[in-house]
């Protein structure tokens, strides 16, 4: 059987999540649907990583496997034709037999999006957090500093996964601002629930002087949830790529003043 790759974007805005949910509109059902249609027969998919409702992505990567045969040149442009507008495949790809979006991952990158001055914007109010506060740019990075490397994040997250530990490793968090837009870039091998916009929540309270610059720190030690910031809103969130041994689908999230 082929093993099929999409590269997907897609606006969380109206989906609840990504996994598929029986009675709710969700990435998965809606792409599943599609797949559906096109190979004749229930095709099951693996995402690169889950998001949560709202959430956005410019570069998911999904894997899935079909009895039937599909010409690949013709596959992005069939799957458009037949998902909503919120839901586009950018790529399509034959992969090698039993390759899997999720496992063969080797590093996942997030993009954040902060909208930051003192009235917020009808055209980013969707897109990125409003925060009224003025943020101090190197006091974001300062307290970002200390979460780069192998840590336990137990801090920044979510909710518990249901095997395995919450050790991971982040590569980099890197700011980039233009006039009132912010896009916190965080790089890892892989990621906690939630843990990115606990994150970014938690640094923001930092920048903006809510927070010493050490707090991010000293809550990454205490190895307690309580002990981190607030969590960042989920529409500011957007999943941008995934990294693998011969492929790479990152893509910024364009931002502008």
């Amino acid at each position: 059987m082929p093993t099929y790759r999409l590269v997907v974007e897609y606006d969380g805005s109206a989906f609840h999540g990504l996994q598929y949910q029986p009675t709710l509109r969700t990435v998965a059902g809606t792409l599943e649907t599609a797949l559906e249609r096109l190979f004749h027969q229930a095709v099951k998919i693996t995402a690169a990583g889950r998001t949560d409702a709202g959430v956005h992505a410019s570069g998911q990567v999904i894997s899935f496997t079909a009895e039937r045969a599909f010409p690949i040149e013709r596959l992005a442009l069939a799957l458009n034709a037949n998902t909503p507008a919120d839901v586009i495949v950018r790529d399509a790809a034959l992969a090698a037999d039993g390759f899997s979006a999720r496992t063969d991952a080797l590093e996942r990158v997030y993009d954040y999006l902060v909208f930051n001055r003192g009235f917020a914007s009808a055209l980013w109010n969707a897109r990125a957090w409003h925060v009224p506060v003025a943020i101090d740019d190197a006091r974001f990075v300062a307290a970002a500093a200390p979460l780069i490397g192998e840590h336990d994040f137990v801090t920044y997250c979510g909710e518990l996964p249901e095997r395995g530990g919450t050790v991971r490793e982040v590569r980099s968090i890197e700011l980039v601002r233009r006039g009132g837009l912010l896009r916190v870039t965080v790089r890892g091998n892989a990621f906690l629930h939630r843990m990115v916009r606990v994150m970014v929540g938690t640094l923001v309270g930092c920048a903006t002087g809510y927070r010493d610059v050490g707090f991010a720190q000293r809550a990454l030690e205490a190895r307690e949830r309580g002990a981190a910031g607030a969590t960042a809103p989920a529409h500011g969130l957007y999943l941008a790529g995934v990294r693998y041994e011969n492929f790479d689908s990152y893509r910024p999230v364009e931002i502008s003043p």
